[in-house]
């Protein structure tokens, strides 16, 4: 099996009644991949974009979490990104083989 990350960015809920049926609903995905999850990862806050020492610029969407997941290929990975309720608020994901080293 090989490892993917999963790269959230944007989708933030807009009230506390959407982050709580959001919550909701990314527990219910992660629950749902047992042990193809291998790191539920985490949310992340405000962020800066560098393109070098002392160059900062502005990026597209911010990244807002990450996952690790476990699949047989990036098709599978991809499928199972798919199911996940980021795209509900308008989020998206970026998967990324991770590279043995």
């Amino acid at each position: 099996m090989t490892r993917y990350i999963l790269a959230f960015r944007g989708g933030m809920p807009n009230s506390p009644e959407e982050g709580e049926k959001m919550m909701q609903e990314w527990i219910a995905w992660m629950d749902g991949l047992g042990e193809a999850l291998v790191d539920p990862g985490a949310a992340m806050g405000k962020s800066r974009f560098l393109t070098g020492p002392g160059k900062e610029e502005a990026a597209g969407d911010p990244l807002s979490g990450y996952s690790v997941i476990e699949a047989d290929d990036i098709d599978a990975a991809l499928e199972i990104a798919g199911r996940n309720p980021i795209f509900s608020l308008g989020g998206s994901i970026e998967v990324a083989e991770q590279i043995k080293m």
